[in-house]
């Protein structure tokens, strides 16, 4: 596919059909007027009702990342038809002018402190690590205390060294995920290191269940291996040492890493394992989401109201408590923080699966305004006369040859009063076309959203595969039917 454009002479209109050109243009001269953005989006009609949407230039949503991959520590971490021209104006505001197009929002974060990029993929450690390795070492430095009191302040330091150890093996359980992603060629992110474990931001889905599973499971699995070999190195050594006391710890731990990542809800790993399994039988991935982030949801009131009774009880290997104490109070924290943590993940996972089953919507060839060639010394006001008299709605500047050179940005038709408009030439109102701003016409979905991403602009050109010019889209187009399409039911 050839999206870098040709060099053939634009058409003064892209009629596909009789319900593609739009109502009737307003009389010559006429200047295009641009109402206040509207608080919510609503379909344009037939009848050229407004298309309404958030507000032109804001950011449009975009996908943010395709299938992260959570790990917990001690818990875990547009419309088919082209939209039809106002009849009061051909022309819809598309931005302020600032050539901003959305970006993802893991794009505008900061991912933290850049660590490494093993396999090619960086590894960030969010700032909330360093508080909860603060807590293991002094959560884990007491009991060292109680078993090796000869170590004395040194315990803490070896505390220090198990919290670092231990988010190595939750960076081994990522890099799992990573490898398994890379091996499907899927594209990674990045991965970051957080307060209740690890994420891999992958950006695409898996094209099957099985390659679902796989990429779920290998995670859960690399804990369960490095759990096995942590027991191995503690047979060696004297159990009552600092070697042995921190092998025995890291077992522990990678083994309730592995155990809880492994509950069947979503976001954990073994939600998106009972996903790719109920994706499986049903043959619709959406069905499979569904069903693990309900899942997840009951997991996350399980551990809420659940893991305060069971550390009362004594299940968990301690004493029962019948009073409530500090530690009962830091236990029904710690079960509200991962019950939040499932809740939230479980919600994101149906909100992410909701986007990509709208994606495909996002057609270029249904978004493209129609289009009329201008020369550059053309006065802006002949310039709409004739985009008017077509149906048109955006002006393309082309040069002798009538090959585009440049786009018409309405944000600068905008700022032209109307009785300055016959002087007015086009040329000084357009932004030159670049590389990025040609796109094909057969562009949809996140390729039509990376497109922009990679070149941002108010508008672009759009072409044939045979270099032929279509029209032209606008970033605020895309946006209006992004969020008409969430708004629409699955």
């Amino acid at each position: 596919m050839d999206v870098s454009g040709g060099r053939g002479r634009p058409r003064p209109g892209n009629d596909e059909s009789a319900e593609h050109t739009g109502p009737e243009a307003p009389a010559p001269g006429d200047a295009p007027t641009h109402p206040a953005p509207p608080s919510a989006p609503t379909p344009a009609d037939e009848q050229g009702a407004r298309p309404e949407g958030p507000e032109p230039g804001a950011d449009a949503p975009a996908p943010e990342g395709g299938t992260p991959q959570d790990t917990g520590v001690s818990g875990s971490a547009p419309g088919q038809d082209r939209a039809p021209a106002h009849p009061d104006h051909p022309f819809a505001h598309s931005g302020s002018g600032d050539g901003q197009t959305p970006q993802r929002p893991e794009e505008r974060r900061r991912g933290g402190l850049l660590m490494g990029r093993p396999f090619g993929v960086p590894v960030y450690v969010a700032p909330s690590w360093f508080l909860v390795a603060i807590l293991i070492t002094w959560v884990f430095g007491g009991q060292i205390d109680r078993v090796l009191p000869e170590l004395g302040a040194v315990s803490y330091l070896v505390s220090l060294f198990f919290a670092v150890a231990f988010y190595a093996s939750v960076l081994v359980h990522e890099l799992a995920h990573t490898l398994a992603a890379l091996r499907f060629k899927l594209p990674v992110r990045r991965i970051q290191l957080q307060f209740f474990g690890g994420v891999s931001e992958i950006e695409k889905e898996a094209e099957t269940p099985g390659r679902e599973f796989v990429l779920a499971f290998v995670g859960p699995l690399l804990s369960l291996v490095l759990a096995g070999l942590f027991y191995l190195g503690l047979l060696a050594v004297d159990p009552g040492s600092v070697p042995g006391v921190l092998l025995a710890g890291l077992m522990v731990s990678n083994l309730i890493v592995a155990a809880f990542n492994l509950l069947p809800g979503l976001p954990l790993d073994g939600g998106r394992m009972l996903r790719a399994v109920v994706w499986a039988i049903t043959g619709r991935p959406m069905t499979g989401t569904v069903a693990a982030a309900w899942v997840g949801r009951a997991l996350a009131v399980c551990v809420l109201i659940g893991l305060p009774l069971l550390t009362q009880s004594g299940a968990l290997g301690s004493d029962a408590v019948d009073n409530v104490g500090m530690d009962t109070v830091l236990d029904a924290l710690l079960a509200a923080i991962l019950a939040a943590i499932i809740w939230t993940g479980a919600g994101n996972s149906l909100r992410m699966a909701r986007l990509r089953e709208h994606l495909p919507e996002l057609r270029a060839r249904t978004l493209t305004r129609r289009a009329v060639p201008v020369e550059g010394d053309t006065p802006l006001s002949e310039a709409l006369r004739r985009a008017n008299a077509a149906g048109a709605r955006a002006l393309v500047v082309v040069d002798a040859d009538g090959v585009p050179v440049s786009l018409v940005r309405e944000a600068g038709i905008v700022g032209v009063p109307e009785h300055r408009r016959p002087w007015v030439p086009v040329g000084t109102l357009a932004q030159d076309i670049t590389h990025g701003m040609r796109v094909s016409a057969e562009l949809a979905g996140e390729e039509l959203l990376d497109a922009m991403r990679a070149t941002p602009a108010t508008e672009y050109l759009v072409v044939e595969e045979t270099g032929e010019i279509y029209g032209v889209l606008s970033a605020a187009d895309v946006e209006r039917a992004f969020v008409k399409a969430m708004a629409r039911p699955s």
